[in-house]
């Protein structure tokens, strides 16, 4: 017989999320382990004892979680989908028919509060993952990645004159009683400006809505406003152990040393001490070094391509701080000089006289039409030759291969699937806030994924090495009683 469903909604029902949320699942998993409650004394500063009481603040958190665990790029879609899951309300701590905050509430509150309370329930995940025994410490890879900031290129307006109408304003303000009128927008009908158009650059334009954002462009990107995410991966488990946002257009050797002393601090509070960091060769030099030198850290990064070890033709002696020629004329030292191209270096000064070079067989090619030969040394140079002779050990590129299959993975799940691809809030402090808990979303996942694996993992090593012991015990015993046989025969 053919059956046929006949639906009537029930007007009183008797439910309980906790019956309907299966033991194994991710979220009901991820309350059992996660601690919110420092929140309430971190947060107490941002509020009054009298007023309408406003979101708590471990649902917020718990909210911009979910947020970045189910990818969602908008406040918006956190609350939609939250309404019509129940798993989330059940982490939440929400009865079906309990009403959700509103979504202009997130937004508020996540500028409301500072990096710290963001901070602070990153640093409490990694050790969630250190006590687990996930995470070793002890090497770490470095490498950064553009995200999109939310700005619009076509919106950016020139610095000058910005500036002055900002002061301008101010001034009209200051003298005015009366409300400000906004400057009127322009419409379909109002012609446009025939001149060429100013290229766009940082130091001529600049986002009104978010000024903290920068043109930049890569390969395979667009040339549009982005923050650059700097992330330290640890090696053996592939664990965030440190991120940051920094300007897009901030040289990767610049930002090297922050991100060190954010790691080294970060694993330093766990009782770790870092002792290995992989980096590609945009995070060389010499500042990124001495970096390397002052936390006592095993550097594995490439010189880049301009780095010379050895002068052809011309031979140092360090004993008297001078080049020699192939004529045998020499080069002293004439000072340190400052070199302003990218980056302010300290360039130690190498010259001819220019009596030797005048009568020299080699002047055609050694200097051309110059008057004397000049070489300059990066002041940081002996830092450099010992990076060098590191790159050049047989471990070296065994460490080069192992930075690329850790970090770079790491940052494309980053990216890709915990919500990373576009910071949905404006100014740098907003997008470190954004990185900081897209980094504490994946650590979670991978927590919540590995420690079962773990446990497997050792069970099947600890029922391995019993089979081995058994097989070697009887090999023995089998060995020893052909020997007592023989020697009886």
């Amino acid at each position: 017989m053919q059956g046929k469903k006949d639906h009537q909604e029930k007007l009183f029902i008797q439910f309980q999320l906790s019956n309907y949320v299966p033991v194994d699942n991710f979220y009901r998993r991820l309350k059992k382990i996660l601690n919110l409650d420092f929140l309430y004394q971190s947060t107490s500063e941002y509020y009054g004892k009298e007023g309408q009481k406003s979101i708590d603040p471990v649902i917020f958190m718990k909210l911009m979680l979910v947020g970045y665990l189910e990818n969602l790029d908008s406040d918006r879609k956190i609350i939609s989908i939250t309404r019509m899951r129940m798993d989330i309300l059940y982490f939440l701590g929400y009865n079906l028919d309990e009403a959700l905050p509103w979504h202009s509430t997130l937004s508020r509150t996540r500028k409301l509060y500072g990096e710290e309370q963001f901070i602070d329930l990153f640093k409490r995940v990694l050790k969630l993952c250190i006590d687990a025994g996930l995470i070793c410490g002890k090497r770490q890879a470095v490498d950064s990645a553009l995200v999109q900031a939310n700005a619009s290129k076509s919106n950016m307006v020139e610095r000058q004159v910005m500036e002055d109408v900002f002061v301008y304003s101010r001034e009209l303000d200051a003298n005015s009683e009366e409300v400000p009128v906004e400057k009127p927008k322009k419409t379909k009908d109002q012609p446009k400006d025939k001149g060429k158009k100013k290229p766009f650059s940082n130091q001529t334009h600049y986002s009104p809505s978010d000024p903290d954002a920068r043109l930049t462009k890569k390969p395979g990107k667009p040339f549009d406003l982005y923050y650059k995410s700097q992330v330290s991966v640890d090696t053996d488990s592939h664990f965030i152990t440190s991120i940051q946002a920094f300007p897009a257009n901030a040289a990767d050797n610049v930002s090297l040393p922050d991100v060190l002393g954010h790691v080294t601090e970060n694993m330093q509070e766990n009782n770790i001490r870092v002792k290995e960091i992989l980096a590609d060769a945009a995070y060389s030099s010499g500042e990124a070094l001495r970096a390397l030198t002052s936390h006592n850290l095993r550097g594995y990064i490439p010189n880049p391509g301009n780095y010379k070890s050895r002068r052809e033709g011309f031979t140092y002696d360090a004993e008297n701080d001078w080049y020699t020629c192939q004529n045998g004329a020499h080069l002293t030292f004439k000072g340190i000089r400052s070199s302003y191209k990218k980056v302010s270096t300290q360039k130690r000064w190498y010259q001819s006289n220019f009596k030797d070079c005048k009568e020299c067989p080699f002047r055609d090619n050694c200097i051309g039409k110059a008057g004397i030969k000049v070489i300059t040394d990066s002041v940081d140079k002996p830092l450099y030759d010992q990076m060098q002779q590191i790159m050049e050990s047989p471990n070296a590129k065994r460490m080069v291969r192992l930075r690329s299959a850790t970090v770079e993975p790491v940052l494309g799940s980053l990216i890709n699937y915990t919500g990373m691809k576009r910071i949905n809030a404006k100014g740098i402090k907003q997008a470190n806030k954004c990185m900081t808990m897209a980094a504490v979303a994946y650590n979670l996942k991978k927590l919540l994924k590995y420690r079962p694996r773990l446990i497997q993992s050792n069970a099947k090593r600890l029922e391995k090495s019993v089979k081995m012991f058994i097989n070697n015990r009887l090999a023995r015993l089998m060995q020893l009683s052909a020997t007592h046989f023989t020697l009886q025969f």
